[in-house]
């Protein structure tokens, strides 16, 4: 079977250890080209993955090499045009987290999807792991019963991805965590729950250490004096129409013992509680009180997230993670950040 052409749009660390990883194992697909307007760093990234070609004007790539699909590993306010500029040339695009840097541009995305009849993936990988795919099915099966609460987080104690960089300039950004980091765990949690329609939003959002210079744990590097005009810290609370609720907070800095990710899902048949990788179930039998530790190491997932965007593209499938609920997702951070600028509950359209 012939090989699909793939591009990459970027250069960066994301680039790099996921989606070029990621996509050279894959059997059938070929990587044919990198863009970037950094050439050294598309060079350097070429020379690793046995690249041929190097561009630093994307659209001279779409033109040039005719990808099948690319991957789009940005600053998240070039999501969106890359993203509808690609599938304008009949590209699919697997387009990593944020969708976009609202929900207007989420939908704009999603009405050129379907006039072009392309396939659109956002890059949510916490989706694609063995915990993840046993939750979802756990749930499924009726084992938690009716969700009624969840609480989810990422909270670091040091962790603000290059200060004065893109990440913390919102008109490049977005956001701060929230965009950041929180479109992993609330996309997690509304997953599991079947995406539910959202009633209203209520937010706070600080930022407290834009001139700490405390040593950062993962290794982010500051980018001189720039912008730092985002969040550090969010936290919220999300009404469904449903009747069920979230609490979230998310955050690059915090004065905490150390960096966690979790979400706490309450069912009334059963509860699920996971932090930092690891995996409980909690729930009652014959009167009594157990607790489960699943034991994910088996079955395996059973696809990755690039052989799945491949299998959809092939198959003409649906992707797992798509425009349409990361439109949704948009739509509740959109409500967060509104609701944190005027002090008041935001209810959504």
């Amino acid at each position: 079977m012939e090989k699909l052409k793939y591009a990459c749009v970027g250069a960066g660390s994301v680039a790099d250890y996921k989606h070029l990883n990621g996509y050279s194992k894959v059997e059938d697909v070929e990587i044919v080209a990198i863009s970037d307007p950094d050439i050294e760093a598309a060079k350097r990234l070429a020379e690793k993955y046995n690249i041929l070609h190097v561009y630093t004007d994307y659209e001279e790539m779409f033109k040039k090499e005719k990808p099948d699909l690319i991957s789009v590993c940005t600053p998240n306010y070039l999501h969106a045009p890359i993203s509808i500029k690609a599938m304008e040339k009949g590209i699919h695009v697997h387009c990593e987290k944020p969708i976009t840097l609202n929900a207007k541009e989420a939908y704009e995305v999603i009405e050129s999807k379907n006039k072009y009849k392309r396939k659109f993936m956002i890059g949510l990988n916490n989706r694609f792991t063995n915990e993840s795919f046993f939750v979802k099915r756990y749930i499924e099966e009726g084992y938690i019963g009716e969700i009624y609460h969840v609480k989810t987080g990422w909270r670091r104690r040091r962790g603000i991805p290059g200060k004065g960089g893109w990440f913390t300039n919102k008109k490049l950004s977005g956001g701060g965590p929230l965009i950041d980091l929180g479109v992993h765990f609330l996309d997690l949690v509304l997953y599991f729950m079947g995406y539910p329609e959202v009633q209203s939003v209520s937010a706070a959002t600080y930022s407290k250490f834009s001139n700490s210079n405390s040593l950062n744990s993962w290794n982010y590097a500051k980018s001189g004096d720039g912008i730092y005009d985002v969040e550090d810290m969010a936290v919220g609370f999300v009404r469904l129409k449903n009747g069920a609720t979230i609490d979230f907070e998310f955050s690059w800095a915090s004065n905490i013992e150390g960096d966690y990710n979790y979400y706490e899902i309450l069912g009334d048949k059963g509860g699920i509680w996971f932090k930092n990788g690891q995996l409980k179930v909690f729930s009652e039998i014959v009167d009594t009180l157990i607790d489960i530790v699943p034991d994910t190491n088996y079955p395996k997932s059973p696809l990755n997230e690039f052989e799945h965007f491949v299998d959809c593209i092939k198959n003409d499938k649906e992707p797992l993670a798509s425009a349409e609920e990361g439109a949704k997702l948009m739509g509740i951070i959109d409500g967060a950040y509104e609701s944190a600028e005027k002090g008041k509950e935001i209810v959504l359209g």
